[in-house]
């Protein structure tokens, strides 16, 4: 983890916290070599479970017929 004096963060505050989106890695901001508070990058929001998959599963074909037929089910012999 980095460590950062108040003073350097309060000048560089707008770029710190873009570094810190990017890489995902926490900043602890330090004050006379104390820990004061840390800049941790914000969690991405979670969806719910409908539409979770939207964009990654591509549904091709009809979803509700059987692949078979159903005369070749080993079942209803």
């Amino acid at each position: 983890m980095r460590k950062i004096p108040a003073g350097e963060f309060k000048a560089r505050c707008l770029a710190v916290m873009e570094d810190v989106r990017k890489t995902r890695e926490p900043v602890l901001i330090t004050k006379r070599g104390k820990p004061l508070a840390q800049l941790v990058p914000a969690e991405k929001k979670v969806t719910g479970f409908v539409g979770r998959l939207e964009g990654v599963v591509r549904v091709v074909g009809d979803v509700e017929s059987p692949i078979v037929p159903p005369e070749a089910w080993e079942a209803q012999r």
